[in-house]
């Protein structure tokens, strides 16, 4: 036998079969998980692998360490990416060469298509930390467990961009709760993530090894009733359904903020510290938030959704408020961005619309054989 070299690194995602169940792991604990570009080519591959496994029945997805499933997508990589490019280089055209990000989100949003077409069960433990891209890759699950220390959730809008990984899509479902989620990039608790559809169940997170175990020769659906609580604590997203869905009725973000603003006046103080807590996000952000969330709930398929996403984060790569949002939040982390414009007013309704517009031959098409996993395999 030979022993590990010393310092050693483990792979970023740990797979194994035990039992009847395929186990992915992420292993970035440190970063809390976030995703990478070699991160998804692993899930990917497992998920494949397994598909048509006869040995393996169902799928379990957990975060290492004690944070937090997945605190989204590795930020400082793409902040990189749009500030240095591919060896600091720009298109023919004068645009940043993002193009290491634009692979990364191709990749990642047929990763998150592919979990919610998966013909077995796919078990997600959502404790702690999952935001953003921890969501792709959950709450698109069909088993998706929050527990007491759950912080879910789609930040985008503090740090310059929109909601991803068809997330604007889930927020869609759940009128102006779904709607606040998106604008504010509030941190939800189990209860909030149960309401809004982005979980099943609510489990103790010290049962989770447990469950775990039982997944190895159970069925996922026995293991999940067995374990799952009926005691709820009460979302406050649905405790204030009324005037969410009166507030975010409106039918553009600035008569958002008016309602709003008219509801802070008549003392309604939740109202009052959600108009001044949009007002703090990148007003491009928040304009074409509201016009994803819009879209979304016309949508038929996720894959059409994950293709306007898409179209929105090549412009916001782009842009000026993405770059300096994770300056501001995650590289100098002085809090203070500098939004341009710097208000919702001063949006352009046209640059808006221009964030939706197909990109050509650049498109993300994610095609039935590719998500089924019929299609040739990818050389990346």
């Amino acid at each position: 036998m030979t022993a590990e070299p010393a310092g050693a690194v483990e792979p970023p995602v740990l797979t194994a079969v035990r039992g009847h169940l395929g186990v992915i792991t992420l292993n970035r604990p440190r970063a809390v998980n976030a995703l990478t570009a070699e991160m998804v080519e692993l899930m990917l591959s497992a998920l494949a692998a397994w598909r048509d496994d006869d040995a393996v029945a169902q799928v379990l997805v957990r975060g290492a360490g004690d944070r937090g499933l997945c605190a989204g997508g590795d930020i400082v990589a793409i902040y990189r990416d749009m500030t240095t490019g591919e060896a600091g280089s720009t298109r023919a055209n004068g645009e940043r060469d993002t193009s290491a990000s634009e692979r990364f989100w191709a990749r990642e949003y047929l990763l998150d298509a592919i979990v919610a077409a998966y013909p077995k069960p796919y078990v997600a433990f959502m404790d702690g930390l999952v935001l953003g891209g921890g969501i792709g890759i959950s709450a698109h699950g069909s088993h998706r467990l929050v527990t007491e220390r759950t912080r879910s959730g789609m930040p985008e809008t503090t740090i310059g961009f929109a909601p991803d990984v068809g997330g604007t899509l889930l927020l869609s479902r759940t009128g102006g709760a779904g709607l606040h989620a998106a604008l504010t990039g509030a941190h939800l608790d189990a209860a909030d993530a149960l309401y809004l559809g982005l979980a099943d169940h609510l489990v103790a997170s010290e049962d989770l090894d447990a469950i775990a175990t039982a997944l190895e020769s159970e069925d996922a659906d026995a293991v999940v009733a067995r374990y799952a609580t009926t005691e709820v604590p009460p979302s406050a997203l649905a405790a204030g359904r009324a005037w969410l869905d009166d507030a975010y009725g409106s039918e553009s973000p600035a008569a958002v903020l008016d309602r709003l603003d008219a509801l802070g006046r008549t003392g309604h103080e939740e109202a009052a510290a959600t108009a001044a807590t949009i007002r703090e996000k990148s007003p491009t952000s928040v304009a074409v938030t509201f016009e994803g969330v819009r879209r979304a709930r016309d949508a038929d398929r996720l894959e059409d959704v994950l293709a306007d996403e898409y179209r929105v984060g090549l412009r916001l790569l782009q842009g000026h408020d993405f770059p300096e949002g994770v300056r501001a939040q995650v590289v100098d982390k002085d809090r203070t961005p500098h939004w341009d414009p710097p208000t919702l007013a001063e949006v352009d309704p046209a640059a808006v619309e221009a964030c939706f517009a197909p990109l050509g031959d650049r498109e993300l098409n994610l095609t039935p054989a590719e998500v089924a996993g019929t299609a040739a395999k990818d050389a990346s």
